[in-house]
């Protein structure tokens, strides 16, 4: 298992290179430069500028610097605020962030795993459709549909929760969190039921009920595991979507996460800000995807015995 997980690890490491370099290589061909939109200067103080920030020399050149410091941590300076490094932004906004992304995945993980056993235990009646339904629904309204209507309703008309804001008053993470967990949610609920489905179908289950099990024994003790694998499969790719994808709702309700500085970075043509974020997301994707899989094994003995032979 250790040999399994120092291999995945490993792999890690290219596959964080090449999205370095791909990234890289696009913020410096596209049209326009981080200081076009300054007002006007001299040549001389735009090649000050430019000297300043690495960006006269070629362009090889400038990723092998930029490489050598980032593996020591140094993200360099933000063309957008000087005065701040992309290191020090990305420590400042990021908790923000995925306390956000935390919230939304624990919604989204209970909400929609309570949904899918349920309508699990009741297949094709009311009580499925209505739900599963529901759950379509969730999954074709996008955010930036959603949390405007959230707002609209409980912010405006009926005054319960504050429009925007983040730690400044009761109750202002829960649209935020609602509006990034919604869709994560609805898809959690139609995989819990899918695996449920299987697994109460499966001989051992018919033993469990034949020995005299009440049927929530049958479902806490023995259906639950292996019905709700494929969450956990999800649990990776949901949790890095919510944090890389928070962008929409942190501009909705105007809250000081990465996803924000992300945004600006693209339209400022921050490069700096541009990598740096791009490096923490992909860091977070790579990771999360990591720990899904290791999960997984831990919990499936034919992979288990399948990842020590490797």
């Amino acid at each position: 298992m250790w040999r399994y997980t120092l291999k995945r690890i490993l792999a890690a490491v290219p596959v964080l290179f090449t999205v370095v370099l791909i990234t890289f290589v696009l913020v410096r061909v596209a049209p326009g430069g981080p200081f076009d939109e300054e007002r006007r200067v001299s040549a001389q103080v735009l090649e000050n500028l430019n000297k300043r920030y690495d960006l006269n020399l070629p362009i090889y050149q400038q990723f092998i610097n930029y490489l050598a410091k980032a593996v020591q941590g140094d993200l360099g300076p933000s063309y957008k605020y000087p005065n701040r490094t992309v290191s020090e932004i990305i420590a400042s906004s990021a908790p923000v962030t995925i306390e956000l992304g935390f919230y939304a995945l624990c919604f989204a993980v209970l909400f929609g795993s309570v949904v899918g056993v349920f309508s699990s235990l009741t297949p094709n009646t009311w009580r499925d459709y209505v739900p599963m339904s529901v759950a379509m629904i969730g999954i074709c309204i996008p955010s930036f549909v959603l949390g405007p209507l959230l707002v609209l309703v409980f912010g405006i008309h009926l005054e319960w929760l504050p429009v925007s804001g983040w730690g400044s008053s009761s109750g202002d993470k829960l649209l935020p969190a609602l509006t990034l967990g919604a869709a994560y949610a609805a898809y959690v609920a139609r995989l819990s039921r899918g695996g449920m489905l299987e697994v109460l179908n499966q001989d051992y289950i018919r033993t469990a009920r034949a020995k005299g099990l009440s049927e929530w024994q049958v479902i806490s003790r023995h259906a639950l595991r292996g019905g709700l694998r494929p969450v956990v499969a999800f649990l990776g790719p949901a949790a890095a979507g919510l944090l890389s994808g928070s962008f929409v709702v942190e501009t909705i309700f105007q809250i000081p996460g990465i996803g924000r500085f992300f945004l600006q970075a693209a339209f400022n043509r921050d490069y700096t800000m541009i990598l740096g974020t791009t490096i923490f997301f992909s860091f977070l994707i790579i990771l999360f995807n990591l720990l899904t899989d290791l999960l997984q094994t831990w919990m499936d003995p034919k992979l288990r015995q399948a990842s020590s032979r490797k």
